[in-house]
Parts: structure tokens; sequence; C-alpha cells
């Protein structure tokens, strides 16, 4: 009895260690996880049958095959593109694309490899925007320019079921001699704004001075008595010589005593 016991015990402990890794294996033929952010496309002997939703799914090996879509948003990065502006300036502008998956069987249906597909979709597009913009509308206007190829790459790519949420450009690259000839520009345009600031300020003091000059002309007596003060300046300094010029106010004062 004890050895038929040891015997089952054996034998059970044989199948435990050899025989659930293969169930295990085969249960995995026939059950599929799909996560929460995934989509799975399923095809019967090659044909659309349908969408399996997140959660344990179950096919039959061979006859079904099942292509897990990821949902979440994706990005792809658009290489380095030379364009020629509208003012015939050449730049080099790289850009991302962020977009994701609205419908799984379109993308895998309508399109071989929709990664692939948006890339080239928007490497095209961006070559077509930049070139359509002149140089100063690239550099001041990138938010506009972007949200209109985001318009147009998420039109183009909406018969594959994807959806461009965002389009952002991240460099644009300009040629070494036009860096040094903008650099010269800003530097010339900031030297007319300090020789304007200087004449604005040079003509502020003139009509200051004219205006002290006509109320000193218009107050009697007015002209001598700044002169005095001037000279109490100046005879501080013992080292300074003076000239001393009698204004014609002095001598009409004279000629109003007599």
């Amino acid at each position: 009895m004890i050895g038929e016991i040891l015997g089952f015990i054996f034998t059970a402990g044989m199948f435990l260690l050899f025989g659930m890794p293969i169930i295990v294996a085969v249960l995995s033929l026939f059950i599929k996880i799909v996560y929460e952010y995934e989509t799975g496309v399923l095809f019967a002997f090659g044909k659309f049958a349908g969408e399996r939703k997140p959660g344990l799914n179950l096919i039959v090996p061979i006859y079904h095959r099942l292509e897990k879509i990821d949902l979440r948003i994706t990005t792809v990065d658009i290489p380095k593109q030379e364009v020629m502006t509208k003012d015939n300036v050449p730049v080099n502008i790289n850009a991302v694309i962020f977009f994701r998956v609205k419908e799984p069987s379109k993308a895998i249906l309508d399109v071989e490899d929709f990664f692939y597909a948006v890339s080239k979709y928007g490497q095209t597009s961006l070559r077509n925007v930049a070139g359509q913009a002149t140089l100063d509308e690239l550099l001041s206007e990138r938010k506009q320019i972007a949200e209109q190829l985001r318009e147009i790459v998420d039109v183009g790519t909406d018969p594959w079921g994807i959806g461009v949420t965002a389009i952002e450009l991240q460099d644009i690259e300009l040629p070494e001699s036009l860096k040094r000839t903008m650099a010269r520009q800003a530097e010339a345009e900031r030297e007319k704004r300090a020789t304007i600031i200087k004449a604005e300020g040079e003509v502020k003091a003139a009509d200051n001075l004219a205006e002290a000059a006509r109320k000193l002309y218009g107050v009697q007596g007015a002209l001598h008595l700044r002169t005095l003060h001037a000279l109490n300046d100046i005879s501080s300094d013992q080292t300074n010589k003076v000239v001393f010029a009698v204004p014609l106010e002095v001598l009409r004062a004279v000629e109003e005593v007599d």
C-alpha cells in the first residue's frame, strides 16, 4: 500500500516536472494577452476577423493570427530636410510628429508600415509647407507653421486610421554666411538705434537750452545774476584764469539808472 502511494506521488511529481511546462506551452498557443493600451487585430487564414479588446483572448493556432497595435501616443522623427524658402534661402529643418492609432484595423490593412508611412508623409509635407514661407516667417511664426503642417499630415494619414496630435519644428539651421550677415545687420540696427537716441537727446537738450535762454533774456537782470553765479563757481579753484566779459544786460542796466 505504501509502495503504491509512493509510486503515485513519484508519477505525479514527474508529471508536474515534465508535463506542466508542455501544458503551459500549449495553452500559450491558444491564449493571447492584450494589454489595456493595446488592441488586437485578428486574422483567420489571412482574412480579417475583427478586433480583440484588452484581456485574455482565445485563438486557434495556425488558423488564427493576432497582431497587437499600441494605442498610445507615438513619436516619429522627421530627419533633417534641406528646404528652399520662398525668398530663396536654403535652410535645414527637422521636426517630430506625435500621433496615435485611432482605427487599428485600418492601420494594419490599408498601409504596410504606418510608422514609415507617417514619417515619409511628414517629410514631403514639411518641404512643401516650409517652401511656401519666407525665412522671417519660419523664424517668427514657427508655431503657426507647425500647426499648418499638422493639419496637412493629419488629413493625409486619416485614411490609415492615424490621428496626428501635434508636430513640433525642432531646429531651423541657417547657412553660416547668412548667420554672419544677420549678425552684421543686427549690429547695424543697434548702432542705428543708438544714434537715433543720441540725436533725440541732443534735440531735447537744445530745446531746454533755448527755453532757458528765452527766460534769462526775458527777465531783467537775470543774465547778470547767472553770470555772477558762474563766476562764483569758477573762482572756487585758484588755478583757473578768468576772463571777465561784461554782458550787454549790465550796460543796459547802467543806462536805465542814468
